[in-house]
């Protein structure tokens, strides 16, 4: 293997977040009896990425995102409801919602065999290990890094000291950063001084910063593991 430590973001790379956070969004505000109007949900997604934005810029904490999101968009349109309430349920819909990308499974199946694998996700504690507990997720992982729980993110050198003290300091020159997300997981790999492997499956542009690998499918990755 040309790298023996992989690194490996959950939501957008291996796991289908787009599906699960729809299905939750809808639960949670049809539980409470909120008519879900047109643009709703869109403009929830705008909220949402931008308060991550932030999270990920070192401004507010992953667990602010919590109930702020919805508390903007009942703001936005003119709506009263309990969004601390929503929220919560909410954060459950997107631990019981949704599951892995085709081929995920079997990928970290394989290369968990071969090399030390560790979970870094930027997400909320309770949402990442409900779905690492629903979909059998925590045998192939040696380190499950959270942002919410450890109160940093990527692409924060800090965060990354956390999965490598987590993992007994691997060697960084054998260490590989795999996610889809050009910001956190991409530049941050970059500025810890480890190899990165960008998942894009939808990317029509070059990126702005220049990852040591570009996939389009998750079965290319193995090759790219192994050198």
């Amino acid at each position: 293997m040309r790298y023996t430590t992989l690194l490996f973001d959950l939501d957008h790379t291996l796991f289908d977040f787009d599906a699960s956070e729809t299905t939750a969004f809808s639960a949670a505000l049809t539980r409470h009896g909120i008519e879900i109007a047109d643009g709703y949900h869109e403009l929830f997604v705008a909220i949402n990425k931008a308060l991550w934005v932030r999270v990920e810029a070192g401004e507010i904490t992953p667990n602010d995102v919590r109930t702020v999101r919805f508390e903007q968009l009942f703001a936005d349109v003119d709506i009263e409801a309990d969004a601390e309430a929503i929220a919560d349920d909410y954060i459950i819909g997107l631990g019981q919602y949704g599951d892995l990308y085709p081929g995920a499974r079997g990928l970290l199946e394989q290369l968990s065999a071969e090399a030390s694998l560790a979970l870094v996700s930027n997400g909320i504690g309770q949402v990442v290990r409900d779905k690492v507990a629903r979909l059998d997720l925590g045998s192939y992982f040696d380190a499950i890094v959270v942002s919410g729980e450890i109160g940093v993110a990527k692409p924060h050198t800090d965060f990354f000291d956390v999965a490598f003290d987590q993992l007994g300091q691997p060697d960084r020159a054998t260490t590989l950063m795999i996610g889809d997300n050009l910001a956190s997981d991409i530049q941050g790999g970059i500025a810890y001084g480890i190899d990165t492997c960008w998942y894009a499956p939808n990317a029509q542009a070059e990126p702005a910063v220049a990852p040591t690998y570009r996939v389009e499918h998750l079965s290319e990755i193995p090759a790219v593991a192994r050198g």
